[in-house]
C-alpha cells in the first residue's frame, strides 16, 4: 500500500545585507578591501568613439544625463543588485507512488510512480549592451551633432547601455518531470533475480515576457531615427515596443533503460558460499533544448540562452564475485563494462574486502576505477551568453589599469558545447575502520584517496588571459594607443578536458545512543577532512600548474554535522548543527591583509508527530536562526553560492498519509 503525502512549505528569505548593492566600496566604507562591482554598462550609458572605444565619457549631454553618483572615471555605472532574485519564487506541486503485488511465493511485481510540476520566476535588471550598438555620425540623434567643436562630432558612436527604458528582465519558467518504473522481481531455487524498466521525461518552457531587446531591430530603430539611446525620455511607447521583444525557450529530455540481474550461491567454501551477482543495463538518452529563432540569429543580448542536440545510447554489464576467505574476511571482486554509442568502450574493475578480526572490530578497504562521459549538454550546447566579472589580464599588461581593465568587470562570455570531448576516468581507494566501543557506542574513520584525470570544466578567465590576443577567441574594438589590444566585445568560450584532481581526506562517524525517563536520544556526529586537494589546470605553454589547493576559494578543509534525535511516544525531533570552515578568497581578488572567509554553522530541526495512524505531522526548519553566509570580496553578491547560500531560514509544514 504506497504512501502519499502532501508538503506545505512556508519560507522565509533574505538577501544578505551585504547582495542589496553590487557596490560593495559603498556598503562597506571601512572595508578598503571591497570592491566596486556596478556594471559598466550604465543608464543612459557611456558614449564611446566606434573607431577607438578607449576614447569614451558618460553620457552628461542633453535631458537625459548619467547620475553623477553612478559615474566613475569615465563610465556611466549601474548597480544591478537590487533588481535581481537571489532565490527565484517558485511553486511546486508533486506526488509519488510505490507499489508492490504478490504474485505468487516466487514472483512479484512492483511500481514506482513520480512527478512534479513546477513554475519559476526569474527577475534580473535591464539588459547590458557592451558595445554591441552603433550610431553612424550623420544620425539624426546624434548626440553631438550641434557642437562642431567637439571631438565626438559627426564621428561613429558605439556605447555601453543598460536598457531600462524597456524594464527589467522577467523570466517565467514552466516545468514538468515524470518517472515510471515497472519490474518483476523473485526467486529461482537460492537465487534473488529482478528486472525493470525506467523512464524518464522532463520538459521546460522558459518565455521573457519583459525586459528583452531584439538587437537587430535596436539598431534598426537607432539608424532610422525611430528610438534614441542617449535621450530615453524623448522616446515613444511606439519605439520601445518596436525594440522590445518576447523570447521562448522549449527543453526536453528523456531517459530509457532497461535492466536485470541476478544474484546468489555459486558454490560452497570452507569457509562460507562464494556469491555472484550479474547483471546488465541498456540506456537511451535524448535532449533538446531549443532557444526561438532570435537566439539562433544572434538577436538577443544581455541574456543567457541555450541551445543543446543531442542522443546517446549505452550498454553495461557487470559481475561481482564475493569470496569468503576467512570465517572473518571476505573479498570482493567486481568488474563493469560500458560500450557508448559516442564515446567507445569502457572497462573498471574494482576490489574490496572487509575484516572483521574481533566482533567489536572490522577493517575495509577497496580500490577501483571509474569512467564518466561527457553529458550531452556538454557536447551539444549551443551558443549561450553569460556575464562573468572578469579582469583583462592581457590590456592591462600592455597598457595598464586603462577603462578599468585591471579591475573585475561584467563581460560578455558566448559558452557553447564542444563534440570533441573525451571522457573524465578516476582512480580512488579508500581504507577504514569500524569499532563499536559499546552496545551504544560506535565510531568510524574512513581514508579516502581519488585521482580524476580529464575534467569537464571550462575556465574563461584561464582564456581570456592566455588567449586574449587571439581575434577567434576574444572579440575586441580598434584602438588608436599604441600596444593596446582594444576594447573587448564578447569572448568565446567552450567546455574542455582541462585539467586533473586529486584529492585526499578523513570521513569520521561516530555514534551514541543514551535512554532516559525523558526519551531516548541519539547523537551522531559526522566529519570530513580534506587531507589533500590538488586541482591542476594547463598553462599557455602546456605545462601544468596547481590552480586550487585544499583551503583555498571554495575548497574548506572541514565539515562536519552534529545530529541530536529524540523518541518518546509519539513524537520525536531532530537538531542539527551543520559547520563549514573557513577557506581562503578567490585568487583573482585576494591581497595582502584580506581576511579568510569565515566559517559558517547553521542549524536545522523538525519535530514530528506519529499518534495518529497511518499519519505523519511535521514541522521543521533549515537555517533556523536565519544565519548570513559569510563574506566573500569576489562577487557583488558578497558570498560563495558554491558553497554556502542566502536562503535564510525556510519553515515547512509536512502531512504525509499511509492506506
Amino acid at each position: 500500500r504506497p504512501p502519499r503525502s502532501t508538503l506545505f512549505p512556508y519560507t522565509t528569505l533574505f538577501r544578505s545585507d551585504y547582495s542589496k548593492t553590487s557596490n560593495q566600496a559603498a556598503a562597506r566604507p571601512n572595508d578598503p578591501f571591497a570592491t566596486d562591482f556596478r556594471s559598466s554598462s550604465g543608464f543612459p550609458g557611456t558614449i564611446a568613439l566606434a573607431s577607438d572605444s578607449t576614447n569614451r565619457m558618460p553620457d552628461t549631454f542633453g535631458n537625459d544625463v548619467c547620475p553623477a553618483e553612478q559615474i566613475v572615471g569615465n563610465l556611466c555605472r549601474y548597480d544591478y543588485a537590487p533588481m535581481m532574485t537571489s532565490v527565484p519564487a517558485t511553486e511546486r506541486a508533486s506526488f509519488i507512488y510505490m507499489g508492490k503485488y504478490e504474485i505468487n511465493d516466487k514472483l512479484r511485481g512492483f511500481a514506482e510512480l513520480n512527478g512534479q510540476h513546477s513554475k519559476t520566476t526569474i527577475r534580473g535588471a535591464g539588459s547590458p549592451s557592451f558595445n554591441e550598438l552603433f550610431m553612424a555620425g550623420d544620425n539624426v540623434n546624434h548626440p553631438f551633432a550641434d557642437m562642431p567643436t567637439h571631438e565626438f562630432y559627426q564621428q561613429d558612436l558605439t556605447m555601453r547601455r543598460r536598457m531600462v527604458d524597456i524594464g527589467n528582465r522577467e523570466k517565467r519558467v514552466t516545468s514538468d518531470y515524470y518517472r515510471a518504473i515497472i519490474g518483476l522481481q523473485g526467486e529461482i531455487k537460492d537465487w534473488s533475480w529482478e528486472v525493470a524498466y525506467n523512464y524518464i521525461k522532463s520538459t521546460s518552457t522558459e518565455r521573457g515576457v519583459n525586459g528583452f531587446p531584439n538587437s537587430r531591430r535596436t539598431q534598426e530603430a537607432i539608424d532610422s531615427g525611430l528610438w534614441n539611446p542617449f535621450e530615453p525620455s524623448s522616446n515613444s511607447q511606439e519605439s520601445l515596443d518596436f525594440i522590445e521583444t518576447t523570447t521562448s525557450r522549449i527543453g526536453k529530455s528523456t531517459s530509457k533503460s532497461f535492466d536485470g540481474k541476478i544474484s546468489g550461491s555459486l558454490m560452497e567454501m570452507a569457509h562460507g558460499d562464494l556469491g555472484l551477482a550479474v547483471g546488465f543495463e541498456y540506456r537511451e538518452e535524448s535532449i533538446a533544448d531549443n532557444p526561438d529563432d532570435q537566439f539562433l540569429r544572434g538577436e538577443v543580448f544581455g541574456t543567457e540562452a541555450t541551445q543543446a542536440n543531442g542522443s546517446r545510447d549505452n550498454t553495461a554489464v557487470f559481475a561481482e564475485l564475493a569470496i569468503p576467505v576467512l570465517d572473518n574476511l571476505e573479498v570482493q571482486i567486481a568488474a563493469r563494462f560500458e560500450d557508448y554509442s559516442d564515446f567507445g568502450t569502457t572497462t573498471d574493475p574494482k576490489v574490496a574486502f572487509i575484516w572483521q578480526p574481533t566482533e567489536s572490530l572490522s577493517l575495509r578497504g577497496s580500490y577501483g576505477t571509474a569512467f564518466r562521459a561527457p553529458s550531452l549538454h556538454q557536447i551539444g550546447l549551443g551558443n549561450t551568453d553569460e556575464s562573468p566579472n572578469l579582469v583583462d589580464t592581457v590590456r592591462c599588461a600592455a597598457v595598464g589599469n586603462i577603462n578599468k581593465a585591471c579591475e573585475p568587470q561584467e563581460y560578455t562570455a558566448v559558452l557553447s558545447g564542444n563534440d570533441d570531448l573525451g571522457p573524465e576516468e578516476s582512480k580512488s581507494y579508500n581504507l577504514g575502520i569500524i569499532y563499536e566501543v559499546a552496545e551504544n557506542l560506535d565510531f568510524s574513520i574512513d581514508y579516502y584517496n581519488y585521482d580524476i584525470e580529464n575534467v569537464i570544466t571550462k575556465d574563461t578567465q584561464f582564456k581570456f588571459s592566455t588567449l586574449g590576443n587571439d581575434p577567434s577567441v576574444v572579440e575586441r574594438l580598434p584602438s588608436t594607443i599604441a600596444g593596446d589590444p582594444g576594447e573587448v566585445v564578447r569572448i568565446f568560450d567552450q567546455f574542455e578536458n582541462i585539467g586533473n584532481v586529486t584529492t585526499s581526506g578523513l570521513d569520521i562517524e561516530a555514534n551514541y545512543g543514551l535512554e532516559t525517563d525523558m526519551g531516548d536520544f541519539r547523537f551522531s556526529y559526522v566529519v570530513n577532512y580534506v587531507l589533500s586537494y590538488e586541482d591542476a589546470r594547463p598553462n599557455a605553454d602546456g605545462s601544468m600548474r596547481i590552480d586550487t589547493r585544499e583551503g583555498d576559494f571554495e575548497q574548506p578543509e572541514v565539515r562536519w554535522t552534529f545530529n541530536t534525535v529524540w523518541m518518546q511516544g509519539d513524537w520525536n525531533a531532530s537538531m542539527a548543527v551543520n559547520y563549514i570552515g573557513e577557506f581562503k578568497q578567490d585568487a583573482s581578488v585576494a591581497t595582502e591583509g584580506m581576511s579568510d572567509i569565515d566559517s559558517w554553522t547553521t542549524v536545522d530541526t523538525t519535530v514530528n508527530y506519529i499518534g495518529i495512524e497511518n499519519t505523519t505531522l511535521s514541522i521543521g526548519a533549515t537555517n533556523l536562526f536565519n544565519e548570513e553566509p559569510p563574506f566573500s570580496y569576489h562577487d557583488f553578491m558578497g558570498f560563495v553560492n558554491s558553497t554556502h547560500n542566502s536562503q535564510g531560514r525556510f519553515v515547512y509544514v509536512k502531512a504525509s498519509y499511509k492506506f
